[in-house]
């Protein structure tokens, strides 16, 4: 399809719309047969996604944009469609709906018409159509919407010729007048305030008919845009007289529950005129599947079973390339440092700026797995079944049914667990659920929960306790939900309706485009930032620099006779540094705020150090309490030294803390990212921070009462 370029080329812009699941992400691939180009719609973290190609001398622009059940603002999806079409430049709406449910897709297809714009229709899926009986009179269904209607079959390649045929038939004709109508009442009413724009001879770049509709919708904008009008003052009259005629005829005020209503009629309608279908006695295969998958009893267990088999492929089958990164970069930043020297250029390009790259990249194979499995569960049409079988527990917290993926992964690590939120689609569910993953102890955190819990309590209960501390963030994790559903995100719950797609064969194309895009999505976002975090982390542990002081210890460790003294020396070296570096400085300078709950200035460092990772946490304490970095959680040494300085009160309260606290650094961005901006990470600190600090309080008080 795609040929040379030439001189004088006209440019196409398309909006690609449907309703979610219609395969409109596979009709892209197939009519472009290129790699989408993606990013983000301006001020929103939904994607944006557009392909561009050459096709004789047209220049052909799709912008995929959400999938949108209707135009209306209830999801941020349905919001940023919304806002497209209206205010966006564009010439042409290719509209795609599922053969085999065509009434449910003719709903928004109605809104489509009434912004009477250029548009093409492609009945996709009319293979599956064909396999279940059902046939569609596309010429019947062109006339009665006034818009041609093309057959197409995104996974067999069919009408997809035809569909770029009529694209630049569309372009290069002019716009025949909609045929959108409504009943006989409706259509009066529309016709009167057109008729008084008409009279006016009110200008406008959108129709007077759009523009009728839209003030009978009650659309806000729209009444803004009018209010300062002169002709607003003989359109009131007008509209106040429709309103009530409208009141009596429909027996309500409502006015969306009349739109929707006269959709509906207009929907069942031209179904009724164009679709026939050969009634099945026996179950359909999707009936047969969610007999069991939706099952009373046997739903839950299964999709649990699932998600645990999610969950270990994630990360087990992640840790094994993961183990090679990281032992690539362990390499890499030996190997710098030895080409380089010992100084501070090598160990701000080894320390800081490859550890932290490695720190990112470690974490690839985790995204592409976990999204791996989110596509092909989405892509199959399971998905809306995990919603409806988890939404009556979760919604008593707040929650909705599709928050339980990005918390069970909030277990393994927070940066793919503020990700996978984005299946989300209500902007409130995503927000409440993104605050709360942190709760959700992450694999990172463990190092330090063994270090304690083998300092404090026997080995034949390490495991129960390691078992409380993670179900003890969970539980808190779903009252905090439920205390920012009531204080801060105060509204109704909405109602939970979801569609029950049918059954499909996983498109690994598409599932491939998805994951490689996420994973291309995850570098670019918390690379660069996680980059420069971890330089900051860097520079703020090694400086200012005392050289008077190194040159002493310098003198001691050469006259050192053993070496348990030098290194007990470096150790001392090491701490006196950290101590007083700037990270140091700030340790001592908010030890008071820390001292209610039984810290000392060197659990406030290790705590503020676990802010760029939580595995800094150990090796943090193992220098502070002169053991040095070569220490891990299960260290006899840096075990026993836990037990003799800190008091059991102030250990139970540390990890309180810890398991409450503000994300490790990457993590901390890619919400900031996933949220829609860093005012809502501050927010994030200010309440993990606060939480923390109260229910740690409330645990070093409680322990020393009991413990005595």
């Amino acid at each position: 399809m795609q040929i040379k370029d030439f001189k004088e080329e006209k440019v196409i812009k398309v909006a690609l719309v449907g309703q979610p699941n219609v395969g409109k992400s596979m009709l892209i691939n197939s009519i472009s047969n290129a790699r989408l180009k993606v990013g983000n719609f301006s001020g929103v973290t939904v994607a944006k996604e557009e392909v561009v190609f050459k096709y004789k001398n047209y220049k052909i622009e799709i912008t995929d944009l959400p999938g949108a059940y209707s135009l209306n603002d209830y999801t941020l999806e349905e919001k940023v469609t919304k806002e497209y079409l209206e205010n966006s430049p564009y010439d042409i709406i290719l509209n795609v709906l599922d053969s085999t449910n065509l009434e449910r897709n003719l709903y928004l297809t109605s809104e489509l018409l009434a912004l009477d714009k250029k548009m093409i229709i492609a009945l996709n899926m009319i293979d599956e159509a064909k396999k279940e009986n059902i046939q569609v009179d596309e010429n019947q269904l062109s006339k009665i919407l006034g818009k041609p209607c093309i057959k197409t079959s995104a996974a067999q390649n069919l009408g997809i010729k035809e569909v770029i045929d009529n694209i630049v038939k569309k372009y290069d004709s002019s716009k025949l007048p909609t045929k959108l109508t409504f009943s006989d009442v409706m259509e009066e009413e529309i016709s009167n305030l057109v008729k008084v724009m008409e009279e006016n001879a009110f200008r406008t770049s959108q129709t007077y008919r759009q523009l009728a509709i839209k003030l009978l919708k009650e659309d806000k904008q729209t009444y803004k845009y009018f209010h300062d009008e002169p002709i607003w003052v003989k359109l009131q009259p007008v509209l106040a007289h429709a309103f009530e005629h409208l009141f009596i005829h429909y027996d309500t005020k409502n006015m969306d529950d009349i739109f929707s209503d006269e959709r509906f009629a207009f929907a069942k309608g031209a179904v009724t005129e164009t679709v026939k279908q050969e009634k099945s006695i026996a179950k359909s295969t999707t009936e047969k599947i969610d007999s069991l998958l939706i099952h009373k009893f046997l739903g839950l267990p299964i999709f649990l079973f699932l998600m645990w088999g999610l969950f270990q492929l994630t990360f087990e089958i992640g840790n094994i390339p993961m183990d090679m990164i990281d032992a690539f970069f362990a390499s890499l930043i030996d190997g710098t440092k030895e080409a380089l020297g010992d100084n501070q250029l090598s160990s701000v390009i080894a320390d800081g700026a490859l550890a932290g790259v490695g720190a990112v990249i470690l974490f690839l194979p985790n995204i592409v797995i976990l999204f791996f499995g989110i596509a092909l569960l989405e892509t199959t049409g399971y998905m809306s079944r995990v919603a409806f079988l988890l939404d009556g527990f979760f919604h008593k917290f707040g929650l909705h049914g599709k928050s339980f993926i990005p918390l069970v992964t909030g277990f393994g690590c927070s940066v793919p667990a503020y990700m996978a939120a984005r299946t989300l689609k209500n902007e409130k569910d995503r927000l409440l659920t993104l605050f709360i993953i942190g709760f959700m102890s992450c694999g990172a955190r463990l190092p330090i929960y063994v270090l304690f819990v083998g300092a404090f309590f026997n080995e034949g209960n390490a495991g129960n306790i390691l078992f409380i501390i993670y179900i003890s963030g969970a539980i808190l994790g779903l009252i905090a939900a439920k205390a920012l559903k009531i204080i801060v995100f105060k509204s109704e719950d909405e109602p939970f309706v979801m569609e029950m797609p049918k059954y499909r064969m996983p498109s690994f194309k598409l599932i491939w485009h998805t994951v490689s895009n996420q994973a291309l999505m995850y570098l670019k976002k918390a690379g660069t930032y996680i980059l420069a975090a971890s330089i900051l982390i860097w520079f703020a542990s090694n400086y200012p620099k005392y050289p008077l002081i190194e040159e002493q210890y310098a003198s001691k460790i050469d006259l050192a006779i053993s070496e348990d003294k030098k290194s007990e020396l470096l150790n001392e070296l090491a701490m006196y540094k950290l101590e007083n570096s700037y990270l140091g400085i700030i340790g001592k300078a908010s030890e008071p705020l820390f001292a209610p709950l039984g810290f000392d200035w060197k659990m406030t460092i290790a705590l503020e150090t676990g802010l760029a990772a939580k595995e800094i946490v150990v090796s943090t304490l193992g220098i502070l309490y002169g053991l040095g970095e070569d220490h891990d959680e299960s260290s006899k040494g840096l075990i026993e030294k836990i037990k003799d300085n800190i008091p059991f009160a102030s250990a139970i309260s540390f990890i309180v803390f810890v398991m409450i606290y503000l994300p490790c650094l990457a993590a901390s961005m890619v919400f900031a990212k996933e949220a829609g901006g860093w005012k809502y990470l501050a927010y994030l600190f200010v309440f993990t921070t606060t939480t923390a600090w109260i229910l740690s309080f409330i645990a070093y008080n409680i322990t020393k009462i009991v413990v005595g």
